[in-house]
């Protein structure tokens, strides 16, 4: 191949990157779908199809958004529901990736594993509210338990599915190479599983999120979702629906910022490259 040719094809590679970075037909999509849903939403409370007092037109709710981003009590409700989703998702990540990678290892322990894990993934999260209740006396404990139970699974599940997908070769030339089991993880599983505890990842973020708000609602753990839930108690229905939109925006945050930590940490991968290996 020519230098030419060489350098036309990494003008052309980094064309596509660009336009991939900016895509504003998409931007355009996703802020005419907010837009369409905010004046349904106006049309409806405006024109009484449903009764305003319950729901107030979205115009009201966002005004009063963007008062309550004035309060310091709102970004202090902010910092504890994430708060929460945070240390929920180290409790999962810590406790899913080594035991994911030790049982997906083990063709024995998956066999003597996998009943007690179809058993116990498909318990929802919030079943397990009375039992946080009578096992832990703090409420943060005892969201703790929801949230990281919900989320590990996620983590938990990705991670089994990257050590099936490690390629049986490679770990039998890193074992005729004498590689420790540490060594065939870190150069052989790691580099294969990554893509897929990332995606993990991301779906446990969102779950563990909505478990967060789901908490503070229920139980009580100081947070957005108790404000929520004393926001309606007292009849502040524009405060309630502005705090459950604060809520939607916090959680697309959070999906943006898992998506650009999984770009940067898959640069190297064709899912984020999108290009075909030739």
């Amino acid at each position: 191949m020519s230098d030419t040719t060489i350098t036309r094809t990494v003008a052309v590679a980094s064309a596509r990157r660009r336009r991939r970075k900016f895509r504003p037909r998409r931007m355009l999509l996703g802020a005419a779908g907010v837009l369409t849903f905010l004046l349904i939403w106006e049309i409806a409370s405006r024109t009484g199809i449903v009764d305003p007092t319950y729901l107030p037109p979205a115009s009201v709710v966002l005004v009063t958004m963007v008062q309550n981003a004035a309060l310091t009590g709102f970004w202090v409700a902010v910092g504890q529901t994430l708060t929460s989703w945070g240390l929920g998702m180290l409790l999962a990540l810590v406790l899913a990736l080594p035991l994911g990678i030790v049982i997906g290892l083990s063709p024995f322990l998956q066999k003597a594993t996998r009943t007690t894990i179809e058993f116990l993934r498909p318990i929802p999260s919030v079943g397990l509210i009375p039992l946080a209740v009578l096992i832990f006396a703090v409420p943060l404990q005892q969201s703790l338990l929801i949230i990281t139970y919900g989320a590990f699974w996620q983590i938990f599940i990705q991670v089994m599915y990257g050590v099936a997908d490690v390629d049986t070769v490679a770990m039998n030339t890193a074992r005729s190479f004498g590689f420790s089991w540490w060594q065939r993880v870190r150069d052989v599983v790691f580099p294969t599983m990554l893509p897929f505890l990332l995606t993990g990842v991301r779906l446990a973020a969102a779950v563990a999120l909505i478990l967060a708000v789901t908490a503070e609602l229920v139980i009580g753990t100081p947070g957005l979702g108790n404000q929520i839930a004393l926001s309606r108690n007292v009849g502040l229905y524009a405060s309630t629906y502005a705090l459950v939109l604060a809520t939607g925006l916090l959680g697309l945050v959070i999906n943006v910022g898992v998506r650009l930590l999984e770009r940067r940490l898959l640069g190297w991968h064709q899912s984020v490259r999108g290009e075909a290996i030739v």
